[in-house]
């Protein structure tokens, strides 16, 4: 039985196949716990499902991931690429994955074990408390420079600016507003420490987070952050196939026998691109190697292609590191 699913945040559409591809059935399931463990339980031994890797895929997998059954991630871009459809519906939708489950066509998605999914949620809280602490910033700058105010510091959150920002003679509508932020700021610093300590405690009982700490410029965070998107990574054959999980080759168009490179992909983790690149100038410092390649590449093209070709390096490097299981060797 090969089984396609559109889901929605508050109901799916299943279509039910066999090996020949006759739709068995088509039935429209509200997503609440009971009507979908019982749908799955009803589905032979052996049964496949598909299911598109939208932003609420957690709930449907998790609730049935100890079913017995085999529940596919379809990528939604490959997917569409594949069978894109002039009419869509939730039932063509869904006959199209279990289309593509059947003919083993369906590009799937990686799904970590929940311990790493678990891992990730940490980290992309501490994120939001990061965000959300920059965005309060912006607003306090903001409400300084309609009072024509410049602030000698950087931050304004260390500990003399605080201490400026408290003493300013505003109007009341700015007093209260600034006084209101600054007490925001505090209690997301406070949520931050508190994360932060949760993240350390986590990298001294992973292994291979706590190798990537000897890379120059790698915190706690960041090695954690790398290592729970990276996953498995077992599952990447060589360094380039990691490279391209990361998005950070360059796409190719390739037609009548001409070969042109363009800008990277950016498609796999956004997560792990992003922090390899706002790691870049940090690689540089534990190699000769890599600081004589930033400087000739960013001579011809700039500081951006440059940062990005320091990020591809270093994850060929990370991937050897956790490959062979050995610490960074500077060179």
């Amino acid at each position: 039985m090969y089984v396609g699913i559109d889901y929605h945040k508050r109901f799916s559409v299943a279509t039910q196949m066999d090996e020949k591809g006759k739709i068995l059935q088509q039935v429209r399931l509200m997503n609440d716990p009971e009507t979908l463990t019982r749908f799955v339980s009803h589905l032979p031994m052996g049964s496949k499902i598909a299911l598109e890797a939208t932003g609420n895929w957690y709930y449907f997998y998790e609730l049935l991931e100890n079913q017995c059954r085999k529940i596919y991630l379809a990528h939604p871009l490959k997917t569409r690429a594949i069978a894109e459809a002039r009419i869509k519906t939730d039932k063509i939708d869904s006959t199209i994955l279990a289309h593509l489950l059947r003919a083993g066509l369906l590009p799937t998605s990686y799904i970590p074990p929940r311990e790493i999914r678990d891992i990730r949620e940490i980290l992309r809280y501490r994120a939001s408390l990061v965000a959300l602490r920059t965005s309060i910033k912006n607003k306090i700058h903001a409400i300084l420079s309609k009072n024509g105010i410049q602030m000698e510091y950087s931050d304004l959150f260390a500990k003399k600016a605080l201490q400026s920002l408290r003493g300013l003679q505003l109007r009341s509508c700015y007093q209260v507003t600034i006084q209101g932020y600054l007490k925001l700021a505090e209690t997301l610093n406070h949520l931050a420490q508190e994360i932060t300590q949760t993240i350390e405690g986590m990298v001294e009982e992973n292994p291979q987070a706590q190798l990537l700490t000897t890379i120059p410029g790698i915190s706690y965070y960041s090695a954690l952050l790398i290592v729970s998107e990276i996953g498995e990574v077992q599952r990447f054959p060589n360094a380039k196939k990691l490279c391209s999980y990361a998005g950070l080759v360059p796409s190719v168009h390739s037609s009548g026998g001409i070969t042109r490179h363009g800008p990277i992909t950016k498609q796999g983790s956004k997560w792990l691109r992003w922090i390899l690149i706002e790691l870049s100038p940090h690689f540089l410092k534990g190699s000769d190697r890599l600081h004589k390649m930033y400087a000739r590449i960013r001579s011809k093209q700039g500081t951006n292609p440059a940062k990005v070709a320091i990020a591809r390096e270093m994850l060929k490097i990370i991937y050897s590191m956790l490959r062979h299981e050995r610490p960074f060797r500077k060179g």
